[in-house]
């Protein structure tokens, strides 16, 4: 089986990712595993890799091949990342969007990266313009489409533990001999 968890910084990705990953005894790969490993390839830190990233657009465009290449090579996998439902494609059985108002985002990112909540909300919407016009622009990926997704769930509706829940139900729910069919992804140029 094969999964993705998408949404923006501070839904709940990686804590969603995690628990479905031990619920169904498969491995969870995020985006930002095979970011840390791409910069320990090219002998970065993680903080020098962030800054070239800024100036390499060849960086991003890596981390979305290699998980792209983890959809189609492997089968047990939740994988996680903003684009994984987009970059699994029809690969994927389910294709989770989790998301939450900017606000409850931001003062969840402020209190994982003790930073004020000003500080993170701006942040938060100056990352969210450029992720989309990056997408876009390189592979003609509107991230607010959520068109493609089997569920979405606002995370700031149930508490943390409840979110977790809440997916892996849904997903032991999923029966292939009942899918009407899942929404196909079109229009995609991946440029890696």
């Amino acid at each position: 089986m094969l999964l993705t968890v998408s949404g923006p910084p501070g839904a709940g990705k990686s804590t969603t990712a995690a628990a479905l990953a031990e619920a169904f005894d498969v491995e969870h790969v995020s985006g930002g595993d095979i970011f840390r490993q791409l910069a320990d390839e090219r002998g970065h830190t993680l903080a020098e890799f962030n800054e070239l990233a800024e100036q390499d657009p060849q960086i991003d465009r890596d981390l979305d091949r290699r998980l792209q290449e983890v959809a189609g090579e492997r089968d047990d996998v939740v994988l996680e990342s903003r684009l994984a439902g987009w970059l699994a494609a029809d690969e994927a059985d389910v294709r989770i969007w989790l998301d939450a108002p900017i606000e409850v985002r931001a003062r969840r990112i402020a209190d994982r990266e003790d930073k004020p909540v000003a500080q993170a909300l701006d942040e938060t919407k100056e990352r969210a313009a450029s992720e989309r016009q990056r997408y876009l622009e390189y592979y003609d990926i509107d991230i607010e489409d959520l068109s493609i997704y089997d569920l979405t769930v606002n995370t700031a509706r149930w508490g943390e533990s409840a979110v977790p829940s809440l997916v892996v139900d849904a997903v032991e729910r999923y029966d292939p001999d009942e899918d009407e069919g899942k929404t196909p992804i079109t229009g995609v140029d991946y440029d890696f």
